[in-house]
């Protein structure tokens, strides 16, 4: 009993004592500069500052930043690998139609080409078989006269028949040569005979002994001619004795 009231009355004693010393504190007066300002709380220590959870608050910052989406970045990819895909696939087909309409293209000319060549040389076979009747009809214009009206009946009844097929020729494009009277062209012209003479130029056609015929700038016939030559040089009598004489 006597240490029960001994330990009460020593609590009451530091209970005072600590209520005097607050009340001193207060009663205190205030160093200059603070202005009537309450005073900062010394009491606060190093350990109550480390209480603070920092750990937790870092880790709030970091779950609050967006993570990156990487279903998004693979889906991502993989459209630009199949647009690719498809780009390259379209400029194959591309280029494949391109040399397929450069091909046929150039088959439909060259087609078009060896049809116009065989008709061409259809054409000209069949006139060169025909070259021949003119030729004979011109022979008989230039041979045959007439002397009876009989004569003359029959001689014009031909030469319509031969003014129709030059008709015929002409309208398919034949045309005969002019030689006569040109330079000798061995494109043209078959020279058959030369004969010297001073009053045409050295190569000039002199005559058309056979006509010639050109389908467009196609040859069909040469013409058969006689060439001017140069006139050989004319030996005086004089000039035979001087060359006897030194022989």
């Amino acid at each position: 009993m006597i240490d029960e009231e001994n330990q009460h009355e020593s609590a009451q004693s530091s209970t005072s004592g600590t209520s005097e010393s607050s009340v001193n504190a207060v009663d205190a007066p205030l160093p200059d500069g603070f202005g009537g300002e309450p005073a900062i709380d010394s009491t606060l220590t190093d350990s109550d500052v480390t209480d603070i959870p920092v750990e937790n608050a870092q880790a709030t910052v970091v779950n609050e930043e967006p993570l990156p989406s990487q279903g998004g970045s693979a889906a991502s990819a993989e459209k630009d690998n199949e647009i690719n895909l498809l780009r390259a696939q379209l400029e194959e087909r591309t280029g494949q139609y391109v040399r397929i309409a450069a091909d046929f293209d150039n088959y439909r000319k060259r087609t078009q080409r060896e049809k116009e060549d065989l008709e061409l040389q259809v054409k000209c076979s069949t006139i060169n078989e025909l070259l021949p009747v003119v030729d004979n009809f011109e022979r008989a214009r230039s041979h045959i006269k007439p002397q009876t009206e009989q004569e003359t009946t029959i001689h014009k009844s031909y030469q319509s028949v031969y003014k129709q097929l030059v008709d015929c020729l002409k309208r398919i494009g034949v045309a005969p040569m002019r030689s006569e009277g040109k330079e000798f062209d061995p494109a043209l012209h078959e020279a058959v005979m030369r004969e010297p003479t001073d009053q045409h130029p050295e190569g000039t056609v002199m005559e058309e002994l056979v006509r010639g015929y050109v389908l467009g700038e196609r040859v069909l016939r040469h013409a058969l001619v006689k060439v001017a030559a140069a006139p050989e040089p004319v030996i005086t009598s004089e000039e035979t004795d001087q060359s006897g004489a030194e022989t």
